[in-house]
């Protein structure tokens, strides 16, 4: 969600590295912008509603500053507003924070007593307050941050800048990533890598409950018990150049096309080596959030019929609350694309508290969740920008697949092993049939029929429905069209009175054993007026009657249609988008890394 980042160095090139900062982070979704910097031993703080540009509109460039810290803000707390955007100042106190203060309440009341009086809605001006009350009462900044730690509840990533001293920026962490980039006679902290690849790419991983005073040559770090403690300087391998658009118009159509060459890396780096054994579990529970969810889905048809596991998806946030039937003779699998996902990072904590084995599917290398869970495979899909995923999520369901054909292979039964026997050889083909189905023609005459429809339903049975609902996601997120997924068989029990003349339905048929019966649910909407648009493999047998578009797929092993049978989905949705004019790489209301419950 929000973007963090600052600078300290022995050159004058704060706003250039806050604003080229800022502008790296503007993948992960925000609504408002705002930096604080010393220029002559005055504090300046600038801010403004919207995109980041509006903001460098009222930036004086000319000034020459050595320390700045800078904000994309998501609103949590208060409307997107320039009064409710970071940076705030209480007193001799500046922060910028991302994360949530759940007690911020309560820390306001206790404030208002001594005559805090507070000017925006948010819960990071309490923050702001409460450090500089500590401030004032312990004469010293890291006894407040200690205390500080002590009093919020909840999760915070915070840069400082204090008055009386403007040769440093503190940094504190709990339940939201933070970093700290190492130059030479240079300092950064952000929210994430990208955001000081530019200047460096050597960082310091901040873990929970830790804090630092950082200077232009030095690093002062302080662990979750106050203690003074040494870390390991990272280096992330990825270049800048790597995150640009290259040769296409958006990040999100770059993601799609860059699908076939992640799933190659996936097979050379997964296929032969060894693998997590979930062969041994009773259970087998599965909890992430948005598309990382839908990606469960497909793996929990993938296990249970390749691997012969119980297998419970959960929504993170839900499992939280609920009652829970888990054990030591549970896995439970957290997949999350930035690994640092809130609902999905507390459910692993909890998984553990009940004596489970854990295992993460992650994209970001040393993130919160990877750290956390007992083992973890990484989809190694590169860093994706747009904030709608496609080939993190193609990366997920990649590797779901991977374990449940590792269990699969070792079976004695000789109709299970027949049901993988083509497994191998059509990995080795798939980012070449990817190629082809990606350049399709018919993806923006289907978008032509879709983009100026208010309701379009998509509909599928067993692994197809998980697709569907994947596919109405990518939809939703990113055109604005408000889209339902059903199971195929369930439309006609209340929905399909929703179907008029011309409402499109879009029908996922790739199981040979159950595709008449999603014909015959698709033949139900057609009758009633409904423009039905089928995409099947080319081992079906559709007829003529029941559609109006057909996108037929080449038949490949079925541990591995959900890889290709997406693609349709996410080039029709992009098509559609595009036609609308939308903002399709960061759409409205939307983070790429949801930190916060």
């Amino acid at each position: 969600m929000c973007g963090i980042v600052g600078y300290i160095g022995k050159n004058n090139k704060a706003l250039e590295v806050l604003i080229s900062g800022l502008q790296q982070l503007e993948y992960r979704g925000y609504d408002s912008a705002g930096i604080a910097y010393i220029d002559n031993e005055k504090l300046n703080i600038i801010r403004s509603k919207g995109k980041i540009a509006n903001l460098e509109k009222i930036i004086n460039f000319d000034d020459k500053s050595n320390i700045g810290i800078g904000h994309t803000r998501w609103a949590t707390h208060g409307e997107p507003s320039e009064l409710n955007a970071h940076p705030h100042k209480c007193g001799k106190i500046t922060i910028v924070h991302n994360g949530i203060i759940e007690n911020y309440e309560e820390l306001k009341n206790e404030l208002l007593k001594y005559g805090y009086e507070f000017k925006s809605d948010t819960d990071t001006e309490v923050a702001c307050a409460l450090l500089d009350f500590l401030y004032n009462q312990e004469n010293d900044i890291l006894s407040a941050i200690k205390i500080f730690k002590e009093k919020v509840q909840g999760a915070y990533a915070i840069n400082l800048i204090c008055d009386d001293d403007f040769d440093c920026i503190y940094a504190i962490k709990k339940n939201s990533p933070l970093i700290i980039g190492v130059g030479e006679n240079e300092n950064f902290v952000a929210s994430d890598v990208p955001a000081i690849l530019n200047y460096t790419n050597k960082y310091i991983q901040l873990d929970d409950g830790e804090f630092a005073k950082i200077t232009s040559d030095s690093i002062i770090l302080y662990n979750k018990n106050n203690e003074l403690v040494k870390k390991d300087i990272k280096e992330f391998h990825e270049k800048a150049e790597d995150m640009e658009k290259g040769n296409y118009d958006y990040y999100m159509e770059k993601e799609i096309h860059e699908q076939p060459e992640v799933i190659r890396k996936m097979t050379n780096e997964y296929i032969g080596s060894d693998m997590p054994d979930i062969s041994n579990y009773k259970k087998i529970v599965i909890v992430a959030c948005g598309s990382a969810m839908h990606a469960g889905l497909i793996g929990k048809n993938l296990i249970e019929e390749y691997s012969n596991i119980p297998v419970e998806v959960d929504i993170a946030s839900e499992f939280r609350y609920g009652k829970l039937f888990i054990d030591k003779d549970t896995l439970v699998i957290a997949i999350s694309q930035s690994g640092e996902t809130a609902d999905t990072l507390e459910a692993v904590k909890i998984a553990k508290s009940k004596g489970c084995d854990t295992l993460g599917i992650v994209n970001a290398y040393g993130s919160s969740i990877a750290r956390e869970v007992s083992n973890v495979c990484y989809t190694k899909a590169g860093r994706e920008i747009a904030v709608a995923t496609t080939k993190a999520y193609s990366a997920q369901v990649t590797l779901l697949s991977f374990l449940a054909y590792n269990v699969a292979k070792t079976s004695k039964n000789k109709e299970d092993l027949c049901k993988i026997s083509s497994f191998l050889s059509d990995l080795n083909k798939l980012p070449i049939i990817m190629d082809s189905i990606l350049d399709n023609s018919l993806y923006k005459e289907i978008a032509n029929i879709l983009y100026d429809k208010n309701h379009i339903f998509f509909i599928g049975r067993g692994i197809d429905y998980a697709l569907c609902m994947e596919g109405s996601l990518k939809l939703k997120e990113i055109s604005y069209i408000h889209s339902e997924a059903y199971p195929a068989g369930e439309l006609k029990h209340g929905t399909i009175s929703l179907i008029d003349n011309g409402t499109p339905v879009i029908g996922i048929v790739t199981d040979e054993k159950i595709a008449s019966k999603t014909i015959s649910n698709l033949k139900e909407v057609k009758a009633r007026g409904a423009n039905a648009i089928c995409i099947a493999t080319d081992n079906i047998n559709l007829g003529e009657d029941f559609y109006d578009k057909k996108i037929i797929i080449p038949k490949v092993n079925p541990m591995l249609e959900p890889i290709i049978t997406i693609l349709p989905l996410q080039k029709i949705a992009f098509e559609v988008a595009k036609l609308k004019d939308c903002p399709i790489d960061q759409p409205k209301n939307l983070a790429k890394s949801v930190t916060v419950e």
